[in-house]
């Protein structure tokens, strides 16, 4: 078992001689330590490659654990324990001793993050520049080493609860390809594996099943007739991608969101490592909370209500994925009826119905309406540590909707995907939030 080690201040903080900061709770108390956290353990997701699905596991699991060390010091908010299926009772503080909550919180995040990824030294630079940081507010060592390790109790607690939701159980199986006509094969350059085949056996965070909200079935592969609707849904693709505008390529860009997108030139071949499309909402959550001003405890609030929409919607997305098996729009088509069309977007290693980015954007979008209003207007500048520029929009179910269509504009995936996908994610959200209570 990989050895976690936690530069997180401790050593800094040990010297008894230290003179305590009578302010230090209100400086400790700043969101950004948060969201540095977060920006960390994201670019470390980065560099590992993980999948869509799996990436929203890792956020799942850290935004729960953060959440969870804080709620002791913020009476008016609630814990999962009892609300979650299967979630034990979180740790309780010490009576009578002194903490700061915000540093277990931070703690907690970090160490499930480091956990759950694999590059531990990727931490290394970060710890010892956040290291730094706290040492200029001179916190008292006792309650700092207080702090940290009720944190890591709390990350334990999160980890015995990730290590029975069938994730082990789930490693190493393979999907199997077959010769049914309209069913989803590899697709170029890479010619992958279908990723997560087995990713609606999953343990939910709110869905009752993967299946609560699954979507109508998708239309039946024919083109031999012109006027059938997949005939039809195939077309509007094909026509789409050859009449594309500079407007639609630049939002089918911004929102590509590809972990791993392989580049082909010649007979080389390389990769590009992006964000995840869960990610990329999850520093939503980052820039409107720093928008907002919000406390450590309303941003962790975000987090959690946003990476549990994004978890289970991958949960509810990938049960109708493997189920309905829908071959993508660039193979039908090279094989139907332009063999030398090629999609605006690299077609990703899964089966085509429903979007997941539909699916995980609209559930976003339910979360984040709920805690800040339907008319939220925001610049999302997510993209820009990749080369493109910000986008601007008037609410989040606006995104959620450009997030959608940028899949159409891609050439990755049929309108009916993007559309029942919105239909889908928005019923995971609002099922989430009639479940899941944060404040009393």
């Amino acid at each position: 078992m990989r050895k976690i080690i936690f530069v997180t201040i401790l050593v800094v903080f040990s010297l008894s001689c230290r003179k305590a900061n009578d302010n230090y709770k209100a400086e400790c108390a700043n969101a950004e330590f948060l969201r540095n956290v977060e920006s960390q353990v994201t670019q470390v997701m980065v560099h590992d490659i993980f999948s869509p699905p799996v990436a929203s596991r890792i956020y799942f699991y850290s935004s729960l654990a953060a959440y969870e060390a804080l709620v002791p010091g913020n009476p008016e908010y609630l814990s999962m324990a009892g609300q979650i299926k299967d979630l034990a009772p979180a740790p309780k503080p010490e009576a009578g001793k002194e903490y700061c909550f915000e540093i277990a919180a931070r703690t907690a995040y970090l160490k499930i993050g480091k956990t759950l990824t694999f590059s531990a030294n990727l931490y290394d630079e970060f710890d010892k520049k956040e290291a730094e940081k706290f040492e200029k507010i001179n916190i008292p060592s006792d309650v700092m080493e207080r702090s940290v390790a009720f944190g890591e109790a709390i990350a334990n607690n999160i980890l015995e609860y990730s290590k029975k939701d069938n994730y082990k159980q789930t490693r190493g199986f393979r999907f199997t390809v077959t010769n049914d006509k309209g069913t989803w094969v590899p697709t170029p350059p890479g010619y992958m594996d279908g990723v997560e085949p087995y990713w609606s056996k999953i343990r939910p965070a709110a869905l009752d099943s993967a299946s609560q909200f699954a979507p109508a079935k998708p239309f039946v592969y024919n083109m031999k007739d012109k006027n059938s609707p997949y005939y039809k849904q195939v077309n509007e693709v094909y026509l789409a991608i050859k009449n594309l505008t500079d407007e639609q390529r630049a939002i089918a860009n911004f929102w590509d969101c590809n972990p791993f997108k392989l580049n082909v030139t010649g007979h080389a071949m390389f990769a590009t490592k992006k964000i995840s499309p869960g990610g990329h909402w999850m520093s939503i959550v980052n820039q409107i909370t720093k928008q907002k001003k919000a406390t450590m405890m309303q941003t962790a609030e975000a987090y959690l209500l946003t990476s549990m929409s994004i978890f289970d919607g991958f949960i509810s997305c990938w049960d109708e994925k493997y189920r309905s098996k829908m071959i993508r729009p660039e193979t039908v088509i090279n094989m139907e009826v332009d063999k030398d069309w090629i999609p605006t977007l690299q077609t990703p290693p899964f089966p085509e119905y429903t979007s997941g980015h539909s699916v995980i954007s609209a559930a976003s979008s339910i979360a984040l309406t709920k805690l800040y209003g339907e008319n939220f207007a925001f610049t999302d500048s997510t993209e820009m540590q990749f080369g493109l520029p910000a986008r601007s929009f008037k609410s989040f179910d606006q995104a959620a909707e450009e997030a959608s269509i940028s899949r159409f504009y891609g050439g990755i995936h049929f309108m009916p995907a993007l559309n029942i996908g919105l239909d889908q994610g928005r019923n995971v959200g609002r099922y989430i939030l009639s479940k899941i209570k944060t404040r009393k």
